[in-house]
């Protein structure tokens, strides 16, 4: 039996069927572009005793307050390992109900009085925050330990955060199909017949410590 030809796209639909693939990966990226972390923050801070630093990944918009939602942290306090961020909503073992909200703000003193919580490889927990209600706000942190009965000491610290780096990988992801749409389209019009260009062109901390 014979089979039927496959049929070939023309050359000179190309830049439409670039442009259309272009847009179906975009569909697809955009959800996963939203959700990721978009910025890439320094911070550090120091006391008696303490020096903790490294990397935040926030999302790219603040919220109303101008305040950026910490989704991942990297880095170390005393030369020891952070192991990961403490969920947003809860309270790091031993300091409940100081539940964190892991935002951190470019502007005045950076921490919300609820702070960001961390976990270090020996199963330390952090929670640094701002004591706003005081009449000179200071950041203190507090750090609890297992068998997590309670807090291990709340020290005050010297705390700042800047943005480091904007990487962007979705839109630069978006980026590089839109090149590449471009280069396909440029290669079809080199090689479309002769005959085309004769064509007509298309139509309290809540409670209080």
């Amino acid at each position: 039996m014979s089979s039927s030809p496959v049929s070939r796209p023309r050359l000179s639909q190309i830049p439409a069927l670039a442009a259309t693939a272009v847009t179906a990966l975009a569909a697809l990226l955009a959800p996963a572009t939203e959700a990721r972390a978009a910025l890439v923050w320094d911070w550090a801070y120091s006391g008696s005793g303490i020096s903790a630093s490294g990397q935040f990944e926030t999302l790219d918009a603040p919220d109303a307050n101008g305040a950026y939602t910490i989704v991942a942290i990297h880095g170390q306090r005393n030369g020891e390992a952070l192991n990961g961020l403490q969920t947003t909503g809860t309270a790091i073992p031993g300091n409940e109900p100081y539940a964190v909200d892991n935002l951190v703000s470019l502007a005045g003193g950076q921490l919300t009085h609820y702070g960001f919580g961390y976990q270090t490889a020996s199963g330390l927990h952090a929670n640094p925050y701002l004591a706003d209600w005081l009449a000179v706000p200071l950041t203190y942190e507090v750090l609890t330990s297992p068998p997590y009965a309670g807090m291990t000491h709340e020290l005050p610290v010297s705390f700042e955060a800047h943005i480091a780096a904007v990487p962007e990988p979705g839109a630069l992801a978006l980026s590089l199909l839109a090149l590449l749409s471009l280069g396909l389209a440029m290669q079809g019009r080199r090689h479309a017949a002769p005959q085309v260009k004769a064509m007509a062109p298309a139509g309290v901390r809540p409670t209080t410590r």
